[in-house]
């Protein structure tokens, strides 16, 4: 008996060191070349070396089924979120993210649960009245990139960040949940993470797209805190979080 558990430990210990791969060309990723690229017609994420994903950076490449997600964190402090707006977008957590996608041509809303990412749709005169008012929403990239908004004490907080870290984030959720809310060590995952957004975080720009984030002079927002806990979600990053973009 004790012979098939070490067995069985050591299998689940090889399983997880084992190099994530590209899901296009079959390469061995490493850890630091790890991108995702989104797949719009299945909806779901993809791993790509980065190579690979340098190719579908650019709308259309190869007809526009594949996207590489992005690497930009923005945050808007001039624009104001209270109860008001948090009611009508008629969400019962503390946490959602908004995206277009462009395939249904539609605003798609969603938080994470125990069980996943739960989805929410948006009639679009919510969408203008509400998300619409932040200069974030009129950068924000179709399928690839998401408006993070979070309620805490009162206070709201709202990023323009890569999708693939919304699913990220239900996946770490789903793993720590625990009772009626969450729990201690949730809501401690939940606080590194959003101090981790908020660090990577650069004002919208008045006009056009701010500079890559390793660029002189790339600054933070107020309020930056912890390192992010862990990396990006293994495989397709989705299939942890039991949702899709």
């Amino acid at each position: 008996m004790l012979t098939g558990l070490r067995r069985f430990a050591a299998a689940a210990r090889a399983e997880r060191e084992r190099p994530e791969r590209c899901e296009l060309c079959g390469v061995d990723v490493a850890p630091g070349a790890h991108r995702h690229l989104v797949d719009t017609e299945k909806r779901a994420l993809a791993c790509a070396c980065v190579a690979c994903a340098l190719l579908f950076d650019s709308r259309g490449a190869a007809g526009g089924r594949f996207r590489a997600v992005p690497d930009r964190y923005l945050a808007d402090p001039g624009h104001v979120w209270d109860d008001g707006v948090w009611e009508r977008l008629q969400i019962p957590v503390g946490v959602a993210f908004f995206f277009r996608n462009a395939a249904l041509d539609r605003l798609v809303a969603q938080y994470p649960s125990p069980a996943g990412a739960t989805e929410s749709e948006l009639d679009p005169d919510t969408w203008q009245d509400v998300l619409a008012g932040s200069r974030l929403a009129q950068v924000l990239e179709p399928d690839v990139e998401a408006l993070l908004v979070r309620r805490a004490e009162g206070r709201y907080a709202c990023f323009l960040v890569p999708i693939d870290i919304c699913y990220e984030l239900v996946g770490r959720m789903r793993l720590r949940w625990q009772g009626f809310d969450g729990g201690a060590e949730a809501r401690a995952d939940l606080e590194r993470f959003f101090a981790e957004v908020a660090r990577r975080a650069r004002p919208v720009p008045a006009e056009g797209r701010p500079e890559p984030e390793d660029a002189p002079g790339a600054g933070t927002v107020p309020g930056s805190g912890a390192v992010r806990g862990s990396g990006p979600v293994p495989g397709s990053g989705a299939a942890a979080g039991g949702g899709r973009p």
